[in-house]
């Protein structure tokens, strides 16, 4: 073995033993280094931390103690308030205690006074029965017989003054308002200036020659029957020379009949399929002629946004007549009047325009239906858009149901005055007769009428009373009533005047 090579190695391996000593020993001191810095930071860290406790803690001391100062102040604070509240109660009481004397006092007083008044009522009471005794002697009457003569003499004084001032509220009223009335219906009808139209429920036919009557009815009546049957009318072959007359109360069919007979007559050819040929043709002539009346008649009285149907139907009232009355012109007629109404009053014009051209238009209608030509012609407009302010005029100018607004009043007026004025409508002598006779068993039927009398063609109906069973309280009351009894139970154009007479005629002789 050569020892040249060992000795290098041992002395490697020592110098790298005591390296690795050294080392180790070096990280060891270092590492005690670094924990006694590590422990010295965290003794650092932890008295800043019990010096941050203390503060706080002193800081929480000063709170509550200040916390406790407030809430002693507030307990003293609300101590005295309380003590001043308890002064201020007891001095009430004492004001309470001296009231409550005072009114026991006050009591006791007025129980002597009240016992010093009943016995001065007692005796007072003893006087009047005495007086009362007195006095029925005196009188020869009982206090109930005394009672009934004042409550009758102070009954009848009451109603004279209320008969006076009735009377005199009456006049007055009456007096402005007819005259403001008079004024305002004269301003209208002297601007609103309409033709008057009158028509019957027949139309007559001229014939070139008697010998067309005879064609007319044809081989055992097939051309006469084909007519009727055709046009829905009658047709009158009487000895009328050299015409014909039809009939029937529907107009619009009167008047085609009326046209489809005419172009027969014309024509010369009478036979069955060329009379339905020709019926037809007259009344698609007057289905025009209608539409064409209601479109003029809504651009006369000016008014606008109907609907077709609505305008369609209006123009049907061309052939309707009422009293003689066209109902067409009487509508037109009605529309202007309302308009000036509606000016004079600052009602809402175009309600009362529309109201007054539509217020009739049931009439087209209710000879198919049943139900009165306001109702009827309230509901077809109330279908087909009309605003209901409008309906409500149409449906209520014969009072049917309540009238909501002024323009149904306007309505209403224009509607009578239109059908009022001289010469606009004109009556048979049966109905008249009819009338006037209803006109007296309306006043007749009532208790104390002795009797009556129609006047002035019908306008006026004189009732005269008996004077021991009416007063004059009743009279006004009769006249009213009577006044109601007509509006509601009969059928007239314009209005009627109603006249009640209580005369007292006292009778002796000298002898």
């Amino acid at each position: 073995m050569n020892p040249a090579w060992l000795l290098p190695v041992i002395v490697g391996v020592v110098t790298l033993a005591l390296g690795l000593t050294a080392g180790y020993f070096i990280r060891h001191a270092r590492a005690r280094r670094e924990l006694k810095g590590r422990q010295a930071e965290g003794d650092r860290i932890l008295e800043k931390a019990r010096a941050r406790e203390r503060e706080i803690e002193l800081g929480a001391r000063d709170e509550a103690l200040k916390l406790r100062d407030g809430a002693e102040a507030e307990a003293s604070r609300r101590r005295s308030e309380l003590s001043k509240e308890e002064e201020r109660l007891q001095k009430r009481r004492a004001d309470l205690d001296q009231r409550l004397d005072k009114l026991e006092k006050r009591d006791s007083t007025l129980n002597k006074r009240q016992s010093n008044i009943d016995k001065r009522a007692n005796e007072l009471e003893q006087r009047h029965d005495e007086t009362l005794a007195e006095l029925e002697k005196i009188s020869a009457m009982t206090q109930a017989q005394a009672k009934e003569q004042l409550a009758s003499e102070v009954e009848r004084e009451a109603r004279q003054d209320m008969m006076r001032i009735i009377h005199r509220i009456e006049e007055e009223a009456r007096e402005e308002g007819e005259k403001r009335a008079r004024e305002l219906i004269a301003d209208a009808m002297q601007r609103v200036a309409s033709d008057h139209v009158s028509d019957i429920t027949v139309s007559s036919i001229p014939l070139p020659s008697d010998d067309m009557k005879g064609r007319i009815i044809g081989r055992n009546g097939r051309n006469i029957r084909a007519f009727e049957h055709a046009a829905g009318v009658d047709v009158i072959v009487d000895d009328t020379p050299e015409a014909v007359t039809i009939s029937c109360f529907d107009s619009v069919r009167r008047e085609v009949a009326r046209r489809a007979m005419e172009k027969l007559v014309l024509d010369g050819r009478i036979h069955p399929a060329h009379i339905e040929k020709i019926v037809e043709k007259a009344r698609e002539e007057v289905d025009e002629v209608i539409a064409e009346a209601g479109e003029q008649a809504t651009y006369e009285a000016g008014v606008s946004r109907l609907k077709p149907e609505i305008t369609k139907k209006l123009g049907r009232l061309k052939f309707r007549t009422s009293y003689g009355q066209n109902q067409l012109d009487h509508a037109v007629e009605s529309a202007k009047l309302a308009t000036v109404i509606a000016s004079e009053l600052g009602a809402d014009i175009e309600v009362a325009k529309m109201g007054g051209l539509l217020h009739d238009i049931g009439k087209t209608m209710d000879h198919d239906v049943e139900g009165t030509h306001a109702m009827l012609g309230a509901e077809f407009c109330r279908r087909h858009g009309v605003p209901e302010n409008v309906v409500n005029a149409i449906a209520s100018h014969h009072h049917e149901v309540e009238q909501e607004s002024v323009e149904a009043v306007i309505v209403e007026t224009a509607d009578a005055i239109s059908g009022a004025r001289p010469g606009a409508r004109r009556e048979s002598m049966e109905d008249y007769v009819k009338r006037v006779r209803a006109l007296e068993d309306v006043a007749n039927s009532f208790e104390g009428v002795a009797e009556s009398y129609a006047l002035q063609a019908g306008r006026e109906i004189r009732v005269i009373v008996k004077p021991e069973d009416i007063d004059d309280l009743e009279a006004t009351r009769l006249a009213r009533t009577v006044a109601k009894q007509i509006e509601e139970g009969m059928n007239y154009p314009g209005q009627i005047k109603v006249t009640v007479i209580r005369e007292t005629r006292s009778i002796d002789y000298a002898k």
